[in-house]
């Protein structure tokens, strides 16, 4: 049985048990988008948080104006006192517009629009809406540490679906990333971000406090984004990482639109732009040669994991992936974070009172 410690303190589910948590203390955000809408794991997921009872539910919901007045009447059948803000509403755009918050939309932008109305409760927890295998453990198991001194707490879990190891994007990019930059920088905050299990993973909580101070990468570089900022916040002592057990949600493709490849840009420039927050300057042209051979080691370790386990590996697959990586590496893209809300020139009043007249509008129509 496994039980070793991390740098971070890491919490074990030794025993299939729900651990004793402030969730009626806490807001939990569920960013969705039409993939997920009317979903048999969306609808997991909001069931099984009735019976978790949470302070609130707040969903950010990314879609087409069509699609809202359904949404709507199907986030309201489940018992949960849920606050659905759509993010693509014509007010809010224009709310974010004249303040200097317009651009790039993605899961980070939704997130941030739901972290103000959540920082009315003491802790927050964030996670995703295509898990099919949600459980009513895991919002109590990431709220624990919070209850014990901790101030953030990221979960983690083994991907392994279908006889496959999966979690590709964090195995093959951005664990040999971080060993890669490890080699040649001696920095905490590189420990840090290589001490978590699953990295990429998007479900975490947090004290209000720290969430109020984070800086909100807009694309897929959201979760390393987080890590950067709790580092900052809190550090090592004030952070843990959760067991969330059995896991299972949906895959992407390498290619293609939300593909892998596509994430593998935001990935890389979140995991750069936390350095570049402190003054590390990167040799990019040699980190693609350090990454490479990082990546091909680890390839090697998988292979043989696979084959221990009896699982289905594709050595050639996965070292194509490596290479469709690489090419991801190099200077990070302007920096279009998110202020923390703490900072942000608009208030939640404000985000609120425009996302809920977008959403009486589009209903009405």
């Amino acid at each position: 049985m496994e039980y070793v410690q991390e740098r971070v303190t890491t919490l074990h589910a030794l025993r299939d048990r729900t651990p004793e948590a402030p969730t009626g203390r806490a807001a939990v955000v569920v960013p969705m988008t039409e993939r997920e809408l009317g979903g048999l794991a969306a609808e997991r997921v909001l069931d099984t948080l009735a019976a978790v009872d949470p302070a609130r539910v707040v969903v950010p919901l990314r879609a087409s104006p069509d699609r809202v007045g359904p949404a709507r009447e199907w986030l309201r059948g489940f018992d949960l006192p849920i606050e659905i803000l759509w993010c693509d509403g014509p007010r809010l755009e224009r709310l974010l517009s004249d303040h200097g918050l317009d651009g790039q939309r993605g899961k980070g932008r939704d997130v941030w629009v739901g972290l103000g109305p959540a920082l009315s409760e003491q802790y927050v927890v964030v996670h995703d809406a295509d898990t099919r295998s949600y459980s009513p453990a895991y919002v109590a198991r990431l709220l624990f540490p919070l209850a014990h001194g901790y101030a953030f707490s990221k979960g983690y879990y083994a991907r392994v679906e279908d006889d496959r190891l999966y979690g590709r994007l964090f195995r093959l990019l951005f664990r040999p990333l971080v060993r890669a930059l490890a080699e040649v920088h001696d920095d905490p905050v590189i420990d840090y971000l290589e001490s978590f299990r699953y990295a990429l993973a998007g479900e975490f909580a947090a004290t209000s406090d720290l969430v109020a101070d984070l800086r909100v990468q807009r694309g897929w570089g959201l979760e390393i984004g987080t890590l950067g900022d709790a580092f900052e916040h809190g550090g090592f002592e004030e952070s843990a990482q959760v067991d969330l057990g059995r896991y299972e949600h949906d895959h992407r493709s390498v290619r293609g639109p939300t593909g892998l490849a596509d994430m593998s840009d935001a990935v890389v420039d979140a995991t750069l732009r936390v350095l570049r927050d402190r003054g590390i300057t990167v040799d990019h042209d040699a980190l693609v040669d350090r990454y490479r051979t990082a990546a091909r080691t680890l390839v090697g370790s998988y292979a043989t994991d696979a084959s221990f386990n009896g699982l289905t590996f594709d050595r050639e697959a996965e070292l194509d992936q490596v290479e469709t990586y690489a090419e991801a590496i190099g200077p990070p893209a302007s920096d279009g974070r998110l202020p923390p809300w703490r900072e942000s020139p608009i208030t939640v009043a404000d985000l609120r009172e425009a996302a809920a007249a977008d959403l009486r509008e589009a209903v009405d129509e």
